[in-house]
């Protein structure tokens, strides 16, 4: 794979693409790009983490800098600490939903987030210029310590104002949560106690043994959708190892897909609120959205893949909610950020509008099946092949923003180069597994043609 730097930061193998070398200069590019002030270190579970923190606050220390450590927490915990505190800007120390062996570094600016992609290419520019110490520290932390910075987060959460907390504690839910061992292994089962959920815990000790796929696709939730059976619970929710992302289970043990969560959130806080401002999602995200849309009569908007790019439409559109079909929930009420535990109190909040079951809800809306794969694909054979693919898809709405994106009436083929992994990512929607396999398989077809797939 190599070390990816992307707009969604860096990550690689570590100790292969991704050393303490690496995160040192990447932590003190960082230093003399964001304001002054405290910048906040933070890190997902992974065994390799807290070494790989270490490097990050030499370089800090080295750079002058004031350093705020808030430890194993979750991304989103990140990003609204540092616009709730005030700070300069933060390194989490994350491969998100990459497998164990992988970490990587997510850059955090003064407002809270993600850096851009000009930002993005300043930064790393800047990275390949910074000489490393022969002797980088895999030990001390140096800088002050946060006490309870999930607590924060979880707090701000229960005085939303656009959800009834009273609501939600009169329907009392039978949750099990599968946190894959991550960073919200202790976050969400709290947040879900305090809004009166019985909590039933599997995967959720902190040490980065990570008992599943790190994504938390329908494919991995075996475990969960068991003990949802077992435990008679009205739902599952599963986050990946960063807890930005939130995977839903029905009461019968069903994986929703991710897509299903932004959908029920979003929907959820529409009802509740009544808003006819706009909502933001990516291009790869389900169609669904636009049901959702038109159901409330608000103008749907897409932007290109990548949370940055959602937030940066969100807000020059006015958008209070948004996110991403990966299972990601944007509320800008909370901060501008993916955030499973905004997810998960707005999931819960439609829920008790009507006392109904998820399968309930979801059931109120068309069902479309959407299949992804991805295979590695070098630039400038992913141009040739979306050259091949203009002249078969020709009748087709398109939409060149991130890769291409064909649209006919009732479903939709996007073909992009992935942010995290060296990949092309093909995602097809239709009313049928027929249709969307008939798009993927067109897409194959092309790649084998120019010698990928």
């Amino acid at each position: 794979m190599g070390l990816m730097r992307t707009v969604s930061g860096v990550r690689g193998i570590v100790d292969r693409d991704l050393d303490a070398a690496t995160v040192y200069r990447h932590a003190r590019a960082l230093a003399d790009l964001l304001p002054p002030g405290s910048i906040l270190l933070a890190r997902d579970s992974r065994p390799h983490g807290q070494r790989l923190m270490a490097a990050a606050g030499q370089a800090l220390q080295d750079a002058r800098r004031q350093i705020t450590v808030a430890g194993l927490i979750p991304t989103p915990t990140a990003q609204f600490l540092v616009t709730r505190l005030r700070l300069a800007g933060a390194i989490v120390l994350t491969a998100s939903h990459n497998p164990v062996e992988y970490n990587g570094l997510k850059f955090i600016g003064s407002d809270g987030l993600f850096l851009g992609a000009e930002r993005c290419d300043i930064l790393f520019g800047r990275a390949d210029l910074v000489e490393p110490p022969e002797v980088i520290s895999g030990e001390k932390i140096p800088g002050r310590g946060l006490a309870d910075a999930p607590g924060l987060h979880i707090l701000s959460v229960l005085d939303l104002g656009c959800i009834d907390m009273e609501a939600i504690l009169r329907h009392r839910c039978r949750v099990v949560v599968d946190a894959v061992n991550g960073a919200a292994s202790f976050a969400l089962p709290t947040l879900l106690e305090a809004l009166g959920c019985e909590v039933v815990p599997i995967h959720t000790t902190p040490d980065g043994t990570f008992p599943r796929g790190a994504e938390p696709v329908a494919g991995h939730l075996a475990d969960l959708s068991a003990a949802v059976l077992e435990q008679g619970a009205h739902l599952g929710m599963a986050t990946d190892p960063d807890g930005d992302r939130l995977a839903l289970v029905d009461e019968s043990g069903q994986p929703l897909g991710e897509e299903y969560t932004q959908v029920i959130a979003i929907d959820g806080f529409l009802r509740r609120t009544g808003s006819k401002q706009p909502i933001v999602t990516n291009l790869s995200s389900s169609q669904l959205l636009d049901r959702v849309a038109e159901a409330h009569g608000v103008k749907l908007h897409r932007s290109a893949v990548g949370e940055i790019n959602v937030v940066n439409m969100m807000r020059a559109r006015g958008a209070e909610i948004g996110g991403e079909g990966n299972g990601g929930v944007i509320l800008a009420e909370s901060h501008l950020g993916r955030d499973s535990l905004v997810a998960a109190a707005l999931v819960l909040d439609r829920l008790s509008q009507e006392r109904e079951l998820l399968s309930e809800v979801v059931a109120a809306w068309p069902n479309y099946v959407m299949l992804k794969e991805k295979f590695p694909l070098g630039d400038s054979d992913l141009t040739e092949l979306l050259a091949r693919l203009e002249s078969e898809f020709n009748g087709a709405e398109k939409d060149s923003t991130d890769g291409l994106k064909w649209i006919w009436k009732d479903r939709w083929l996007h073909v992009r180069a992935s942010n995290t992994e060296p990949v092309v990512r093909v995602i097809a929607e239709a009313k049928s597994e027929s249709a969307a396999r008939k798009l993927v398989s067109a897409v194959k077809k092309s790649a084998a043609a120019v010698g990928a797939a």
